[in-house]
């Protein structure tokens, strides 16, 4: 996998496809297989590349606790490194407030995709988003903690499913500290001034999203100037339980902003 370096911090990266550039930030304490699913749509039509977050999976892991301005910072360097001119950025979470403050403050992102993005700490339910951290080598505990970043009955649908995302998650989730830290930017993060954002932007919200507050992904399309709102019948991942839903309102909507 390449490396980039940001100061004295090594953040991995890994690329597929080729096309457009479309930079996959993560959700908190969540490894790269979350995209997993969403890679290979992706991928016949565009450049995907998913780094994993300090604290996170190879990356490495500094002291705590990091703030919103760090994690794009990484994916600052990751730009850089890849040689990337301007990127399509893709969020979950904490990944979608890192996307939005880098359009914000970078002039090479070409559009935004958010994902159960809240607007403020206000919005997230952190004793919901604590039962998600499970000891990296307890896969029965990483398979129960799915529950709360899934509509109910998923888990219970899904056995084979739920087992492999919890081999994935003992490899490539944040340990204790690195889940430390990025809930710490979580906590802090306020999206302010959201008219200033005027990259296009698709805000994706999972109806039954038991961690961010369901009426936050169509507030956050109101206030962004060139957002649009797509509900979808999932929990918090979304990009996950409802993978092609996604990827097929993704793609027709980045053609879209290509033909453009």
């Amino acid at each position: 996998m390449p490396t980039a370096h940001n100061g004295s911090v090594d953040i991995e990266y890994a690329v597929h496809g080729d096309g457009p550039t479309v930079v996959c930030c993560s959700a908190a304490g969540l490894g790269a297989w979350q995209w997993s699913y969403l890679t290979t749509p992706l991928a016949r039509e565009y450049e995907v590349v998913v780094f994993d977050y300090r604290g996170t999976g190879q990356s490495d892991t500094p002291d705590g606790p990091y703030t919103v301005a760090d994690l794009g910072s990484d994916l600052d360097a990751v730009l850089s490194d890849h040689g990337a001119r301007s990127a399509h950025l893709l969020g979950a979470g904490l990944g979608g407030v890192v996307a939005v403050e880098y359009a914000r403050q970078a002039g090479r992102v070409d559009s935004i995709a958010l994902i159960g993005t809240p607007t403020s700490p206000a919005a997230v339910s952190f004793d919901a988003l604590e039962q998600l951290r499970a000891p990296l080598d307890d896969p029965q505990a990483l398979e129960r903690s799915l529950s709360v970043a899934f509509a109910p009955g998923t888990v219970e649908a899904h056995p084979e499913e739920i087992s492999r995302i919890a081999d994935w998650r003992g490899e490539d989730d944040a340990g204790p500290a690195g889940w430390d830290g990025q809930l710490a930017a979580m906590r802090a993060a306020e999206l302010t001034d959201l008219y200033e954002v005027t990259t296009p932007a698709l805000v994706f919200q999972g109806v039954e999203d038991r961690i961010v507050d369901p009426d936050a992904g169509s507030r956050l399309a109101e206030q962004l100037p060139r957002g649009e709102h797509r509900a979808v019948e999932s929990g918090h991942l979304a990009h996950v339980e409802q993978p092609q839903v996604v990827a097929d309102e993704l793609i027709a909507w980045l053609d879209g902003q290509r033909d453009a």
